[in-house]
């Protein structure tokens, strides 16, 4: 379209958006994004509530809570899912301070809570230690007119069992059953890792014919939170046999149950069973590639993890993005700058973006391999794409003109991310003044920091970050 000079309206771009967001491939909808408003078109209340949910999957965090005055600027209104989309990226990853803030924020604009805000916050309470607050937010939703669902109560069960109020689970689980309330499989694995806490092993071992009785089939994490707490209490036999019963049964054997027989086996010495597991997967008879290729990259097993994922990939059987990132991050944390450059090359070749964390291990990748001018050009080839990175991204970038010795091209950058509001002046201005210091031009670093203390004596620092 175009090469065609056929323009996109906003029902086009958003689609894209979607479809690129549901192949996890963040970085090619923010780039989509950014060519819808090159284009002139204004996003709508979904396309921004997408994309908010889109940088944060991207670790964009500071470019998806700004995106909410952006949408005040064009006169868009953030509603209850704006704001619930950001809380959910905030909790993902554990940014639950930050998650507080937009609760606050949420609050005092009186935007309406909703049964998803509420769940969210409960938990983000929880994971701060406030359990106070979250019991009084979960047993005031009703007056809100918002009726708590199995999530919620699921979700204040995990509450009590982390601030190890252990009986107040214990009586809202069986309130719940009094009362007629769905209870599910996380349900019952919350109470069996609250009863494994409590080292009541037997009562977490009830639990599943319990849960069986009521026609709820337990699932790889009921199996590796009771393979856990056997191995904790001593009983390695039990759990390795139901960890035999499971795999000849053709149950679905997944990345945490595969590793909690690991490491049960390495805590207990048995690393000859631990390396036959992992050795096993070399030839994965009962789960998909991809899985594979995770559960050895996150035991460090290089070779095995390399092995199958050439094989697999030959196939055509790697249709997850996250396994490239695992792999880059494997060989990058390991100095294997070459075969980061490997995966990178298939990953692109694939038609996957890659997130900034991969940019970042990559252009490291061509820094110490010193290929600087490839590393020069995917750092172009990404910004013109609409690529947003973080500044750590293009730091790195400025390290390497640093380590080329182009001064030139270090000036140039700096001016271009000196002049843009969202990158931290202060790191940027401490970074450049380093590069120069590391090569002897002390002059130029004493300029820098000049600049920098100047910049700081205005107060403009703290106006932009």
């Amino acid at each position: 379209m175009e090469q065609d000079g056929v323009s996109g309206d906003l029902v086009l771009y958003s689609n894209l958006i979607e479809l690129a967001r549901k192949l996890c491939d963040y970085s090619k909808a923010i780039s989509i994004f950014m060519r819808l408003k090159r284009n002139g078109i204004t996003p709508d209340l979904v396309a921004y509530n997408s994309m908010i949910n889109v940088f944060g999957k991207a670790k964009l965090f500071r470019e998806a809570r700004m995106l909410l005055k952006e949408m005040r600027d064009v006169e868009v209104i953030p509603d209850t899912v704006s704001y619930s989309t950001l809380l959910t990226v905030y909790v993902e990853n554990d940014k639950f301070l930050e998650a507080l803030s937009v609760f606050a924020e949420m609050n005092e604009v009186k935007c309406p809570l909703d049964l998803t805000t509420c769940n969210i916050m409960i938990d983000v309470y929880g994971q701060l230690d406030m359990a106070k607050e979250a019991d009084r937010l979960f047993w005031s939703m009703r007056k809100m007119g918002i009726q708590p669902t199995v999530v919620s109560y699921n979700t204040l069960l995990r509450v009590y069992g982390e601030a190890e109020l252990f009986g107040e689970a214990i009586h809202l689980f069986r309130l719940m059953q009094r009362k007629d309330i769905e209870q599910n499989v996380v349900t019952y694995n919350t109470m069996i890792n609250i009863y494994g806490k409590t080292l009541e092993h037997e009562k977490a071992t009830n639990l599943i014919q319990e849960m069986q009785k009521k026609g709820i089939e337990p699932n790889p994490i009921t199996y590796s939170t009771i393979i856990s707490i056997w191995e904790k209490a001593g009983k390695l036999d039990r759990a390795a046999m139901l960890f035999q019963k499971l795999r000849s049964s053709g149950a679905e054997i997944d990345v945490v149950l595969y590793q909690t027989m690991i490491v049960a086996y390495e805590r207990a010495g048995l690393v000859a069973h631990s390396k036959r597991l992992l050795h096993e997967l070399k030839r994965p008879d009962n789960i998909p590639r991809d899985t594979a290729i995770k559960i050895l990259a996150r035991a460090g097993r290089i070779e095995e993890a390399t092995w199958v994922f050439r094989q697999a990939f030959d196939a055509g059987e790697v249709k997850d993005i996250s396994v490239f990132g695992c792999l880059i991050n494997l060989f990058s944390r390991n100095k294997k700058h070459v075969n980061v450059i490997e995966v990178f090359e298939k990953m692109r070749g694939a038609g996957y973006f890659p997130d900034s964390d991969v940019i970042a291990l990559v252009l490291n990748a061509y820094g110490k391999l010193r290929e600087f001018d490839i590393a020069d050009a995917v750092y172009a080839e990404m910004q013109e794409e609409g690529c947003v990175f973080p500044d750590e991204v293009h730091f790195q970038m400025l390290s390497l003109y640093g380590a080329r010795r182009d001064f030139v091209a270090v000036e140039s950058l700096f001016e271009k991310l000196d002049s843009d509001p969202n990158v931290n002046k202060k790191e940027l201005h401490l970074v450049v003044a380093g590069i120069f210091e590391r090569a002897n031009r002390l002059n130029d670093a004493s300029r820098i920091m000049n600049r920098m203390r100047a910049v700081a004596m205005s107060g403009t620092y703290d106006h932009m970050n």
